[in-house]
């Protein structure tokens, strides 16, 4: 009697392996990039100052690409595999769970759109010599504009909601109020993620500097 082959399960790693990427390094290079980027807060000078010494980093290539390129490419495609593969139950099952699930897919397409076109726009087609000029003429455009917009907010939730995931599916947050807890955690990054982000399109586009007041 035949027997049949028994084959291993690989999903699980894959996922897990996706959930870490998630905060790991792209969660990380999404913080550090707010964070240089708020320099345009201060002045066009520091911003261009904080883009020059990132520019110019030793072994940037290498680090750009094992850190930044390929983390993002693996979360990104395989999200979208996760995304095609699912199904969500939330008509019928309207639980936070399934909410949750439901925005994560969401704003997971509209962010690894963003930043695919964004990382291109920015590093490929500028040459690594972005400029805060550049990001001026960039977002004069309102279609440009309505799209950073988009990216700034998908970005930012998709990263609460992926703490809230992470935290959860890794064990840390084992009690339901442990997992509440998380949840809150995950809004108030995705809110404050958000309010960042608007802060440094709106100090580029309409030329505010929240906090001029530090360069005098």
């Amino acid at each position: 009697m035949a027997h049949e082959e028994v084959r291993p399960e690989h999903s699980f790693f894959w996922r897990k392996l996706h959930s870490f990427t998630g905060i790991f390094p792209v969660g990380i290079f999404l913080a550090e990039h707010f964070w240089s980027n708020s320099s345009a807060l201060i002045s066009s000078e520091k911003y261009n100052a904080t883009s020059r010494d990132l520019q110019t980093l030793p072994w940037r290539l290498f680090l750009e690409a094992m850190g930044i390129w390929l983390p993002i490419a693996y979360h990104g495609v395989y999200g979208l595999y996760i995304w095609w593969k699912g199904k969500s139950n939330l008509s019928q099952y309207p639980w936070v769970g399934n909410w949750m699930f439901t925005i994560q897919r969401i704003t997971g397409v509209i962010a690894f759109v963003f930043i695919g076109w964004h990382v291109y726009n920015e590093r490929f087609a500028t040459h690594g010599m972005s400029t805060f000029q550049g990001m001026v003429e960039a977002l004069a455009n309102p279609y440009f504009l309505a799209f950073y917009f988009a990216g700034v907010l998908a970005s930012s939730i998709h990263l609460g909601v992926g703490i809230w995931n992470f935290v959860c599916k890794w064990g840390l947050a084992a009690s339901a109020r442990a997992q509440r807890a998380a949840g809150y955690l995950g809004v108030i990054i995705a809110l404050t993620f958000s309010a960042v982000g608007i802060a440094i399109l709106l100090s580029i586009r309409f030329d505010i500097r929240f906090f001029n007041y530090y360069a005098k």
